[in-house]
């Protein structure tokens, strides 16, 4: 594949895979790839955005960090696809339950992102677009986290904008509508990939229960984490 770069990302000649694992952290891809990528090498580092190529059971795989928010995640994204030839783009990251089902470290499968966003605007649609997962690497995550017996849920999630929000109905409207939990990225992610014909799946570990007021700290989630991760590579 013929390597390009852009302001943002800069390979200096390493390829990035055609599947890519994107959290929010980059300190996270830099873990991920120390601790679960064969001979990883690093392709960017422009903004300390960090990100590398390596290979897991024999399979090439790229792993990047995003930042925050859909703003940072859709030119990332975008860049991947269109620059860079990714077809396969999965978000891992964290999120705010705000079902009663749902605990500390359950894993989510976005199979659908609502949103707050008027990143879907730019389209034009003649009315509201639904965002929606690859079916295939969602069935795939789903039987993956089955056959492993980690706890999964998959649903909408919600894809805000609104870190502190001013409306403090908020989460409860969304919550009546089935809405698992609140993140900021995967609506975004989701859009690009639809409108370029390529697949995006939402990986998510849940990290805080609003309604419960419960949290963990950074040394649990790191450990923690691990189940998540573990289904996105075996998406490779």
């Amino acid at each position: 594949m013929e390597q390009k770069e852009t302001p943002h990302i800069k390979p200096n000649g390493v390829e990035i895979a055609e599947t890519i694992l994107l959290p929010g952290d980059p300190l996270r891809a830099k873990f991920i790839a120390e601790t679960y990528l064969d001979n990883p090498v690093q392709f960017n580092s422009v903004r300390n955005m960090f990100g590398y190529t390596g290979s897991y059971q024999g399979k090439k795989v790229s792993v990047m960090g995003t930042g925050m928010g859909m703003p940072s995640m859709s030119l990332y994204s975008w860049e991947l696809i269109h620059v860079f030839g990714v077809k396969n783009l999965i978000r891992i990251g964290t999120c705010g339950a705000i079902q009663d089902q749902m605990n500390l470290y359950d894993i989510v499968l976005a199979m659908g992102a609502s949103t707050d966003s008027r990143y879907v605007h730019q389209y034009d649609l003649p009315g509201e677009y639904s965002n929606i997962a690859s079916f295939s690497l969602l069935e795939k995550a789903k039987k993956g986290a089955d056959e492993k017996g980690f706890p999964v849920h998959v649903g909408n999630v919600l894809s805000s904008d609104i870190f502190y929000n001013a409306d403090s109905t908020a989460i409860e409207k969304w919550r009546k509508m089935g809405i698992l939990c609140v993140e900021m990225e995967t609506a975004g992610l989701y859009m690009n990939a639809a409108y370029a014909g390529v697949n995006a799946l939402t990986i998510l570990t849940v990290s805080d229960h609003i309604l419960r007021n419960e949290q963990t700290t950074p040394e649990e989630r790191q450990n923690a984490f691990t189940q998540m991760m573990e289904i996105a590579l075996g998406l490779a």
